[in-house]
């Protein structure tokens, strides 16, 4: 067997846009994003420049949890059109060299799906859940004591029927979790993978992957036992090395969404033979610090070196707080415990540092993935408590914000109805959303979006090569790659006072001016030709 091409190896080092589709764009009118308005925005993307798109679910769903309680994976949900539309969505991006990735539930379904109905009808797919009897005189307890997957959440994971049993759900009670012991369950998602690789995906998300496998006995949760009941068993890898046998027979790839303290646990997903990448969720949730950001870039290499496996970057997704805003607060890091109802932030100063953080990202070795809106410097959106829809929200007892407010959909035209989005939002857009539509930006060299459209035109002469720490000041970051013309250099300034530039023939782009005096200012960061 011959050396991977550079055309097989794409994912190691691609930009990967992650598309939201509900509040990407609305073709339709009917205020909900749809993949007619993808794809009258594909040559927005070709010309951002990014590699890939990853859909977060689109099949049919009842929608209790944004899509991520999946009733059918081989249908679209009605509201955002139809099987046909996807395959020739996936066929367009693919025309202007960009990839499609799909996003897999595995560890849940909707309340809705057949096998559920079927086992709330007493048959025998309640053998694909889990359902056990209840504890206590009269079954009147639930089965085990463990906690919920929502943050901040204090509602019980089992749900009690009507004929005194109960059934097993880490999320909401609308997403029961599958019984990942069954043979049937995993010959079912073998074959979904199947379905959509036929259909011209290069890739696959797998969402919470360290959750699918259970302790056959459901014990209760002891703080520090080893191994933990649900999350980051060993059985999983066998599943995952099953899975990679379905990928590799059409070249397509896996990135798992697997939050792990243990590096070494972590990167054994990453093996040859199990998920081709990870998110990096250390990088995501860092504090704007040099010495964090450092150490966290430090670590996250460290981790992947021993299994070959590239790392991934990301600012934000649709589970977190923007960046311009979590920049822009005093606690700059990210953490669902601490999510709070009307937290300041300076959205000017959030800003610089969102445009920095941008540079920062996208000059590291690895593949980068970011979240729509993050090119056009969106900042969080604060959800009036009427029209909140996420279900973190409700389960938190109205505590939690939940994570609607990164989820708002995006402004295009400015002077058009709803800044150019389509119908009335199923999501209200704050006022003075419109300053931040993508026409107006694309007219603006100084914008967000134009800094973003330069550095996805720069970055692939960065190469694939490693990582090199410069001499540096105290607060700030300073490293060297290998490019394609000589070595390329990116500076970053953290600190307090404006910092001199290391030697250097030119420079390629900044997320800022210099001073006068050509030093690099605070918040700013800027890429160099050696």
């Amino acid at each position: 067997m011959g050396q991977p091409t550079h055309a097989q190896n794409w994912w190691r080092s691609a930009v990967i846009y992650q598309v939201y589709v509900r509040s990407f764009a609305d073709g339709d009118g009917d205020g909900t994003g749809d993949l007619a308005g993808v794809r009258a925005k594909l040559p927005y993307l070709a010309e951002l420049g990014v590699n890939a798109l990853w859909f977060n679910p689109w099949y049919l769903s009842p929608m209790k949890d944004g899509g991520y309680d999946v009733a059918d994976y081989r249908v679209i949900d009605p509201a955002f059109g139809t099987l046909a539309e996807a395959e020739k969505l996936i066929a367009e991006a693919k025309e202007l060299g960009i990839r499609t990735l799909v996003d897999i539930v595995p560890n849940h379904v909707s309340d809705q799906h057949l096998w559920f109905q079927a086992a709330l009808a007493g048959g025998p797919e309640r053998e694909l859940f889990h359902f056990r009897p209840g504890r206590g005189e009269h079954g009147e307890l639930p089965p085990n004591d463990w906690p919920s997957q929502f943050a901040g959440s204090a509602e019980p994971v089992w749900t009690r029927l009507p004929d005194g049993t109960w059934y097993l759900h880490l999320f909401t009670p609308e997403q029961p979790d599958l019984n990942w012991a069954h043979p049937a369950v995993r010959q079912e998602h073998e074959e979904i993978l199947r379905f959509w690789f036929e259909r011209g995906v290069a890739g696959v998300r797998i969402d919470s992957a360290a959750l699918l496998a259970k302790d056959p006995d459901l014990p209760d949760f002891v703080e520090g036992r080893d191994p933990h009941p649900y999350v980051d068993r060993d059985e999983l890898h066998d599943i995952y090395r099953s899975w990679r046998t379905v990928a590799d027979a059409y070249d397509g790839i896996f990135v798992g969404e697997v939050w792990l303290p243990d590096t070494e646990r972590f990167a054994r997903y990453l093996r040859p033979d199990e998920l081709h990448t990870a998110f990096n969720f250390s990088f995501l949730s860092c504090p704007w610090d040099a010495g964090r950001l450092r150490t966290s870039i430090d670590e996250t290499l460290a981790e992947h070196a021993p299994v070959g496996a590239p790392a991934t970057w990301v600012l934000c997704n649709h589970d977190v707080t923007r960046t311009v805003t979590r920049y822009g607060r005093a606690d700059t890091g990210f953490d669902f415990a601490t999510k709070a109802f009307g937290t300041p932030a300076d959205l000017a100063l959030g800003t610089r540092r969102a445009r920095a953080g941008a540079l920062l990202s996208l000059a590291l070795p690895g593949a980068v993935y970011l979240y729509q809106g993050e090119e056009l410097g969106l900042p969080e959106a604060e959800i009036p408590r009427d029209r909140i829809q996420d279900p973190m929200h409700f389960r938190s007892g109205g505590t939690d914000p939940g994570r609607d407010g990164c989820r708002v959909p995006l402004p295009w035209t400015a002077d058009a109805p709803y800044a150019g989005f389509g119908g009335e939002p199923w999501l209200p857009q704050p006022n003075g959303w419109s300053a931040y539509a993508a026409d107006l930006q694309a007219a603006d060299p100084g914008s967000m979006l134009s800094l973003y459209r330069a550095a996805l035109r720069t970055r692939p002469e960065f190469g694939d090569g490693p990582l090199t720490w410069l001499p540096a000041p105290e607060g700030v970051l300073a490293f060297a790659r290998p490019g394609q013309e000589g070595r390329l250099l990116c500076v970053v300034n953290l600190a307090d006072a404006p910092a001199d530039l290391p030697a250097h023939s030119r420079l390629l782009l900044g997320s800022g001016p210099l001073d006068p005096q050509g030093r690099l200012p605070k918040d700013t960061a800027v890429w160099l030709r050696g």
